[in-house]
Order: C-alpha cells, then sequence, then structure tokens
C-alpha cells in the first residue's frame, strides 16, 4: 500500500511534528509524545516498534533520531544531529561518555565496585539502564528499540577500557512494554554466572540479579545508606520494606543498638539475612520480620525505635495512581510519627516518579500535622550521582527523601 512518509537520504522514515511541536526537541527534550506527531504511523507506512525514525519540524528540517514505539512516547530521541549515525560507533561514544563520568565522582573504587552506568535519558540513552556488580553488568531495556541493540550494546560494554565487565545479564521480561509482543528472555548475552557478591562502601552484599527486583540491588540508595550509618550509632533501628537489607547493614555497620528488619516477602528476609551474616556473622543485634509493614507499625508499641526507615516500593507507576499513592504515603508516615521514639529520626523515601518533590513533601507535612508532634528536617536527599538527571530532561529525578528530626 502506498504511504505519505518521507525518508531521509539513509533510507531513514521521516515523522513529522505539528506546527510548534518543534519547540522541547529544540531544547533537547528527549521525548516526542504522539500527540504532537501529525499522523502515528500505520501499517502500510511499514514502520515496527523498535526502529529508527527521523523526526522533523513542521516545515521539513530534520531535529534528529530517534527510536519509535506505540504508546504516549512515540519516539525516544537518541541524537540531535541528523547526520549521526546510530550504530556500534555510536553506543561506543555513548557508553565512553557515561563511563567518563563515572570515573570523575570516583566509580568503581577499591570500595565500590556496585554502581549505575547508564541511567537512561541522563545518560543521553533514554530506554536503557545499566548497573555494574564487580564483573558482571546488569542491563535492562525500556523501550523496544533498545531491546533490538542489546547485543551491540552488550559487546560495547564489555570493550570499556578498564571496566573490568565480561558478563553481561539481560533483564527485562517486566520493563519492556507488553503490548510490543517481544517475549524478551531474561539471560546472560555475554559470560554466564561468576559470582554475585558485590561491594558498596567497603560492605558487601549477594545480589540476586537472577530472581531479584530491578537489577537486583537498589543502588540508587547509596548515599542515603550511607547517610543513615551516620546516625546510627546507639540507636534502635526499624527497617521497613527492608528488601536486600541494604539500610539495615549500614545501621549495623554505623553502630546501632539492634535493628529489626521487616518486609512482607519471605525472600526478601531470607536475602536480608544473608547480607547481615555476609558482613556481621553471628550478629544478635539483628532480628527480622515477614510481615505486612502497615500492620507491624500499628501493633508496634509507641517509643520502641527511635530511627525508622521508610523506603517503601512505588506507591503510583502511573499518574492515574497519584491520589491514591499519596493517601498511602500520608498514611504510612502518620504511623511512624505515633510510634517513633521523642528524639528520634526518621528517614523517608519515594521512588514513584509520578509523584513530585513537592507533593512528596506535603505528604509527610500532613502526616505530621495528624500527630502534632514537633518534626524538623535535617536533610532533602535524592538519587546518587551515578543516577544523573539531565538538565533537558527534569523528569529523571524520581528518588525524593527526608530525613526529620521527631521531638
Amino acid at each position: 500500500m502506498k504511504t505519505d512518509i518521507d525518508r531521509t537520504a539513509k533510507g531513514l522514515p521521516v515523522l513529522r511534528l505539528r506546527r510548534g511541536k518543534e519547540e522541547s526537541l529544540d531544547r533537547f527534550h528527549p521525548w516526542v509524545f504522539s500527540g504532537a506527531l501529525i499522523r502515528m504511523p500505520e501499517e502500510r507506512d511499514g514502520i515496527e516498534e523498535g526502529d529508527l525514525v527521523a523526526v522533523a519540524a513542521s516545515d521539513g528540517r530534520i531535529i534528529g533520531t530517534g527510536h519509535f514505539q506505540i504508546g504516549s512516547i512515540a519516539v525516544r530521541m537518541l541524537s540531535f544531529d541528523a547526520d549521526e549515525d546510530i550504530d556500534a560507533a555510536f553506543f561506543r561514544t555513548r557508553l565512553s561518555d557515561a563511563l567518563a563520568m563515572r570515573r570523575a565522582i570516583g566509580l568503581p573504587s577499591e570500595n565500590t565496585d556496585a554502581f549505575r552506568l547508564v541511567h537512561g535519558e541522563g545518560d543521553f540513552l533514554p530506554g536503557l539502564v545499566v548497573d555494574i556488580y564487580g564483573d558482571t553488568a546488569v542491563m535492562q531495556a525500556h523501550s523496544p528499540g533498545m531491546h533490538f541493540a542489546r547485543n551491540v550494546i552488550a559487546d560495547e560494554i564489555t570493550a570499556l577500557q578498564g571496566l573490568g565487565v565480561t558478563n553481561v545479564y539481560y533483564k527485562s521480561e517486566t520493563t519492556l512494554p507488553y503490548k510490543a509482543h517481544l517475549d524478551p528472555q531474561n539471560d546472560y548475552i555475554t559470560g554466564a554466572y561468576s559470582h554475585n557478591i558485590a561491594t558498596e562502601n567497603g560492605l558487601r552484599f549477594h545480589i540476586d540479579w537472577l530472581r531479584g527486583q530491578k537489577t537486583g540491588f537498589f543502588v540508587d540508595q547509596r548515599d542515603n545508606r550511607s547517610l543513615l550509618g551516620q546516625y546510627s550509632r546507639g540507636r534502635s533501628v526499624l527497617n521497613m520494606f527492608c528488601y536486600t537489607g541494604g539500610f539495615s547493614v549500614y545501621a549495623l555497620a554505623g553502630g546501632a543498638r539492634e535493628v529489626i528488619s521487616v518486609d512482607s516477602s519471605s525472600k526478601a528476609i531470607s536475602l536480608t539475612d544473608a547480607n547481615v551474616e555476609l558482613n556481621f556473622p553471628g550478629d544478635s543485634r539483628h532480628k527480622s520480620h515477614s510481615v505486612d509493614a502497615f500492620k507491624y507499625l500499628e501493633g508496634m508499641e509507641n517509643g520502641a525505635h527511635d530511627l525508622i526507615i521508610l523506603d517503601p516500593p512505588a506507591f503510583a507507576k502511573h499518574r492515574s495512581a497519584l491520589q491514591s499513592a499519596l493517601r498511602g504515603y500520608r498514611r504510612l508516615n502518620a504511623l511512624a510519627f505515633e510510634k517513633i521514639a521523642p528524639g528520634g529520626i526518621l528517614f523517608t523515601f519515594s521512588c514513584s516518579q509520578a509523584v513530585n518533590r513537592e507533593q512528596f513533601r506535603l505528604a509527610v507535612f500532613t502526616a505530621a500535622a495528624q500527630t502534632g508532634r514537633k518534626v524538623r528536617i535535617l536533610h532533602q536527599v535524592t538519587q546518587p550521582a551515578d543516577h544523573p538527571v539531565s538538565i533537558y530532561h527534569p523528569e529523571g529525578e524520581y528518588l525524593k527523601g527526608l530525613v526529620l528530626y521527631v521531638s
């Protein structure tokens, strides 16, 4: 069937924007929304999800190149240079730049070999996440285009000078659009399983990239775990939603009097216990419970703990769930304010991208006001520097946290 889609001299299909919709792209924002296009491609156009496309302004000026997909975000821009080829050399340059930035902030180091190498739009590779655990890279594709480029990307990761990665595990079964029917398989692209222990600030952790959430470990809390360690000495610590027990291990390292880890998942509790044992064998200061977090807080004695961590999973993965999520944050934090001992410190977080910093802070403020406690902000925290936010893509800031002193 005949199509009215033009093609560039290099054969890329050209998707044209409605008048005025090029303004955000001229400011280097990497997303093209479907509503900004004069029309979405149809079957007769011969454009498949994950294909490279050129994006043009309404006057025909080529703005750049990106990956096409069906959805509200129609194109994720890879380059704003109309002449740049998206090939192995392109990924080599982007990955080398990402590694150079990590080296500038001291990663990896003698004490830390667990870090994020690629943070999607923050590293100008939208749709791609790569976490490093020693000699293993765990790659996640969030777009069909990155899924199709996975083998090239894996080759370029292992070729990075001085990184020392020999294994690349691909883990995208739950991150790619279901309707794209890509049926990705979690498996090694390069290398094989060697070991699953990584080091963070001198502490060691079992990383379960085979069965765990995300890439197996939340490297985005590294700086906040370190901060928690500074406040832990002599305190009774409660780590809610503990998952792999990262905060628990740091609390023990910081000299906590006791640490209680709580998670509804028995698998998470087993991993927490294993990580505690790896760093503090036979340490009686740590206890763990597999139980619902809200029920545990409700049944807990007032003043039992003077340091509480609330790091729940995302309450809102989409904007449609925003109000429900805010109610959840208010309820959770109100329980913590009611239960924490006077002079206690509360670390409270939201990793929901749909909840912005102001909305989260208001939810916590409302919870504090409900309880009548005197609350002071000690720190306002976010994701670490190896999860950079492109200045052109503020949506990349997703982790929000408050460290609060409660009288």
